[in-house]
């Protein structure tokens, strides 16, 4: 059986996504899923996402990492899931939709997503890194010269050793631009390797920043390698309401794949 299938970007993190309201995608196929974003073999993405029915809302987003297992929450495949049902005509404007973290409210308007990231209450501070979860569990390391880090390496042996072992965490490094921006570049669990930007990587650096004192702002800028992201939340306390993540979701392509 043939089944379409849609290419999305958002600041260089890519997606294949499937419109599975008929449960017809074989979601326990990992060797397939995992087939299908290698870059050689198959279409090639850093992730694969199924839009399916939702009860209660517009619809459900479900994410698997390019090893093809089920992922936690992924901020751009979320804003470009949000792309993809507009252009179905699930939605016009506005959505709230289910994903693994919960519900999500965004919004989209001339190929620019703003989504609403999940409230954060926890943030681990320690000598040499933060830790929290905007969805995804992330550890931020603030460095002078993030160009000159091999990220591949250096975030593998963070990603695999203490505290975090075999469930593991995604690692990001950041620097300070300016009083309200800053770069970073992130290793992804599930992906394995650097990634041309992290949505909730994005989120938890513009957090962490504001967290550790280094800004005081609540709309941060963060240059990826893929682009410029937005982050904007509220703070009260120790607790950030109404995140915000910010930023491009371009279709790229489709075509078919034999299911």
């Amino acid at each position: 059986m043939k089944t379409p299938f849609y290419k999305y970007q958002g600041t260089g993190n890519d997606f294949i996504i499937i419109d599975n309201r008929n449960n017809t995608f074989p979601k326990n196929d990992t060797k397939r899923i995992h087939k299908l974003c290698d870059r050689r073999f198959g279409i090639g993405a850093d992730g694969l996402i199924l839009l399916e029915s939702s009860q209660k809302n517009d619809f459900t987003m479900v994410y698997f990492n390019a090893d093809g297992n089920e992922g936690s929450m992924c901020g751009n495949g979320g804003r470009c899931i949000v792309a993809f049902a507009k252009k179905l005509n699930i939605i016009k404007n506005e959505t709230t939709f289910e994903a693994v973290d919960g519900l999500h409210y965004a919004s989209i308007k001339n190929n620019m997503v703003r989504l609403q990231m999940m409230d954060i209450n926890t943030v681990e501070v320690s000598e040499n890194y933060l830790f929290l979860n905007t969805g995804s569990p992330h550890h931020i390391c603030f460095n002078n010269n993030i160009a000159n880090i091999n990220v591949k390496e250096l975030g593998a042996k963070i990603r695999y050793g203490a505290p975090y072992f075999k469930e593991g965490t995604n690692v990001n490094f950041a620097e300070q631009i300016s009083e309200n921006s800053f770069k970073v570049r992130t290793y992804e669990r599930g992906v394995e390797d650097e990634t041309l930007a992290c949505g909730t990587g994005v989120t938890a650096v513009a957090i962490a920043a504001n967290k550790s004192n280094k800004t005081q702002a609540n709309l941060i800028k963060i240059e990826a390698l893929g682009g410029i992201l937005e982050v904007s939340f509220d703070k009260k306390n120790d607790t950030y309401t109404n995140v915000f993540l910010k930023g491009p979701a371009q279709f790229i392509f489709e075509g078919n794949i034999t299911i």
